[in-house]
């Protein structure tokens, strides 16, 4: 949308420029496993950053990851910082019988809601199933646009179908 004023005999056109607006949330453990188990490589953070926000706003950036507290890791959280995510964890539980648990569905899902009614766009980086309601909610009772960053072969066919745009992950958003 354009418009023109006339000052002092200069003509001078305002442009109005629509930034949409963008929640990214991203499943710190699930694209970890999956583009190591389809790739044998890590997810590049930064060319994810670079794609997912040009010429657009993000309101909101949330890796959530699991925190095991070692200093690897502690390193690995302060990058996802620098590039502009809020890294929120959560304490990696060992159970008595030797299986783990220590998975974000529900913040993350707490997160897009809330974070989502203030967005033209959510971008969920995850291939878990579960969130497939959670997008189809968003869409309909918000008119939120969906999109899924995931490994294809290891994503979800039900997450992939309540996205408005599925997007694979591939060689162009690895290390």
């Amino acid at each position: 949308m354009a418009a023109e004023l006339c000052y002092s005999g200069f003509l001078v056109v305002m442009v109005s420029v629509f930034m949409e607006k963008i929640v990214i949330l991203v499943d710190v453990q699930n694209v970890y496993y999956t583009a190591r188990e389809a790739y044998q490589h890590n997810f590049d953070y930064n060319a994810f950053w670079r794609l997912v926000t040009e010429n657009r706003e993000v309101v909101n950036a949330f890796a959530y990851a699991i925190d095991r507290g070692d200093e690897k890791q502690r390193q690995f959280q302060n990058i996802l910082r620098a590039i502009g995510f809020e890294v929120k964890l959560k304490p990696f539980i060992q159970r008595s019988d030797g299986t783990a648990k220590g998975d974000w569905d529900v913040g993350i899902t707490i997160d897009a809601l809330e974070c989502g009614k203030e967005a033209d766009t959510v971008i969920l980086v995850s291939g878990d199933g579960d969130f497939s309601i959670l997008l189809d909610t968003l869409s309909e009772k918000y008119g939120v646009k969906t999109e899924v960053y995931g490994v294809p072969q290891l994503t979800s066919a039900s997450l992939i179908n309540s996205a408005g745009h599925f997007h694979p992950i591939d060689k162009t958003l690895l290390l």
